[in-house]
């Protein structure tokens, strides 16, 4: 893989050139989410990881790279912390299922051949997959590939249980060890040195409302923040990269890798 890189942005193309540059390519989506993540991280964290991933994948493809999308599903209480914590900014999700699926349907006018949506934001999973399913139905996607990921759903799990042995689950690592580790690395200057810990995170598939926020985050933190490093996050960030490209190159898609 090559030192951390952007490939060119499709927005910076004037409307002569679009056609031309984006015919028979592959085109990369980062979307994210505006959400607190405890007193350690931005609000900015899905949507710094969504478009730090798909710059760098879309360079190693060859590819062109879409704005990240920033405005996302409302956080839940056992994966985001919930609505309790000031700073996140969401959409009801009818509004955001309308808005996914106008864009992407409008981005069909381009004679792109393949369109690589990476995602940031556990909430934003079933209204993505929704739209890219619906659209791709469509007239208007007839010839062209979709491919929807959420970046965490890359990791190997023989990878990941070699480094984080107690690993709480993805939906319960919101604001956790690798988010905190992958923005050391990525963004450090947006980090504080707070290590908030969760020894107890929820579980997932479970909704309760109310839900006391005092027992069920530590500041909005859902697991361990404490082992965090830079150097974890290296490894996490290119890790989720070389997946990305290998599972592009070689269409392996749902299938997982077979084991010898």
């Amino acid at each position: 893989m090559t030192p951390r890189s952007a490939g060119p942005q499709l927005c910076d193309l004037s409307s002569a050139e679009v056609l031309d540059a984006t015919a028979g390519q592959t085109v990369v989506w980062p979307v994210g989410s505006i959400e607190q993540h405890g007193p350690h991280l931005p609000l900015s964290v899905d949507t710094v990881l969504a478009d730090a991933f798909a710059r760098q994948i879309a360079y190693e493809l060859t590819a062109l790279t879409l704005p990240a999308q920033s405005i996302a599903a409302r956080s839940l209480p056992q994966s985001g912390g919930g609505l309790a914590f000031p700073g996140t900014v969401h959409v009801r999700g009818q509004s955001l299922l309308a808005f996914l699926t106008d864009v992407l349907e409008s981005l069909c006018a381009l004679p792109w051949h393949r369109l690589l949506v990476v995602n940031g934001h556990f909430e934003n999973e079933p209204f993505l997959f929704e739209a890219l399913d619906e659209v791709g139905r469509r007239p208007a996607a007839a010839g062209k590939e979709f491919i929807a990921l959420s970046w965490w759903s890359l990791v190997d799990t023989d990878w990941l249980a070699g480094r984080i042995p107690l690993f709480p689950g993805w939906h319960a690592e919101h604001a956790g060890i690798t988010e905190t580790s992958l923005m050391l690395y990525l963004r450090p200057d947006l980090v504080s040195a707070a290590r908030p810990d969760h020894a107890d995170p929820p579980r997932p598939g479970i909704y309760l409302h109310p839900v006391d926020v005092g027992r069920t985050t530590n500041q909005g933190v859902l697991s361990s923040t404490s082992g965090a490093t830079a150097d974890l996050g290296k490894d996490l960030f290119w890790h989720v990269v070389s997946a990305a490209v290998d599972l592009v190159s070689d269409g392996s898609g749902l299938l997982r890798e077979e084991r010898t």
